[in-house]
């Protein structure tokens, strides 16, 4: 073989190593996910002690199912909530004592509806997308937390406390509510 030949293969071997060398591994995301939102509930007469809520469902608000990852009718004093990443506001229905109850509907035919004390609670923020990698894409992180309880003739959420206004993780509570 004549040195130019060698020299080619040299070439391209080194860029063969170079190029593999450079590229990112992006078939696996590891590094994050957009955080949920810690609420905890705490009770209204003694507001250091955390108290559970009693057939406990979340519905999002303008949804038919339950929020994914949220017990069904359980008693719970912590969950965690996603809140939409395309807009700059979320609403849950928090329905404490949750049962299905038969009701008429305007033919005459029973159908089945929610039953329990509904309260109706908005979440406004600004959203905050950040670039993880090209396999995790974008997460997004929520700031300007508040909140926006709907008034009723009688509320059992008492009173709903913004504790940390920035959400960028799933591990401490952002919300305080007092039941």
């Amino acid at each position: 073989m004549n040195k130019t030949k060698i020299s080619i293969l040299l070439l391209t071997a080194l860029i063969t190593v170079f190029g593999f060398m450079a590229c990112e591994k992006d078939d696996i995301c590891i590094e994050g996910n957009t955080p949920l939102v810690v609420v905890r509930f705490y009770d209204v007469d003694n507001p250091t002690e955390l108290k559970k809520v009693s057939k406990f469902r979340i519905v999002g608000v303008g949804q038919n199912t339950t929020v994914p990852g949220v017990s069904d009718r359980s008693d719970i004093d912590s969950i965690a909530i996603p809140f939409k990443v395309t807009e700059n506001s979320t609403g849950f229905y928090f329905i404490k004592n949750s049962v299905t109850v038969d009701a008429e509907d305007a033919n005459g035919n029973t159908i089945q509806v929610e039953g329990g004390d509904l309260d109706t609670l908005y979440f406004n923020y600004d959203r905050n997308d950040k670039f993880i990698s090209r396999a995790c894409g974008f997460i997004t992180n929520y700031d300007n937390l508040s909140q926006e309880l709907k008034p009723e003739s009688d509320n059992w959420i008492k009173n709903v406390e913004i504790v940390t206004p920035l959400v960028e993780n799933s591990i401490s509570a952002h919300v305080k509510i007092y039941h």
